[in-house]
């Protein structure tokens, strides 16, 4: 499928505008619609590759969850943008369509705070389990006192 076609068919589904930027057509949503985009994007698009996922700490607007999903057959690649809102940290997980969404929304959640729903097992994956805060975040102090990584 091309970019052209992809963004006709994503707007003419969500109702949101898409568009080619950077090499991959990018797309809005709303949080409620971010797991029905997922499968949207696999089973449609034919994004079967998941690239990578992250979050931005846009401070007082509160945290912007980013993900990009690919189809390597015929180098379509989609990002994925849906922003959580001031003091919302609340993200549906994306592990059921794809299991390579496992590892990195369990490292933004343990880098920013990001608590991904219906995750099947959310936990720290870089840091002690007694590691108090997320380094990434903003509001973060960066001399707070830690223990030594290893």
């Amino acid at each position: 499928m091309t970019s052209d076609a992809a963004t006709g068919r994503i707007r003419e589904r969500f109702g949101v505008e898409a568009a080619l930027a950077d090499g991959a057509v990018q797309v809005s949503l709303p949080r409620e619609r971010w797991q029905e985009f997922g499968a949207f994007a696999k089973r449609e698009l034919g994004c079967v590759y998941f690239s990578w996922l992250t979050a931005v700490d846009w401070k007082e607007q509160g945290f912007e969850v980013l993900c990009r999903v690919e189809n390597l057959d015929t180098g379509l690649a989609v990002l994925m943008r849906t922003k959580l809102g001031a003091g919302e940290v609340r993200c549906p997980s994306l592990t059921g369509f794809w299991r390579g969404a496992d590892w990195m929304e369990r490292e933004c959640y343990d880098m920013f705070g990001v608590v991904f729903e219906g995750h099947p097992d959310l936990r720290r994956i870089l840091l002690s389990d007694d590691w108090e805060g997320y380094p990434l975040r903003k509001d973060y102090a960066v001399d707070t006192p830690f223990t030594p990584y290893r």
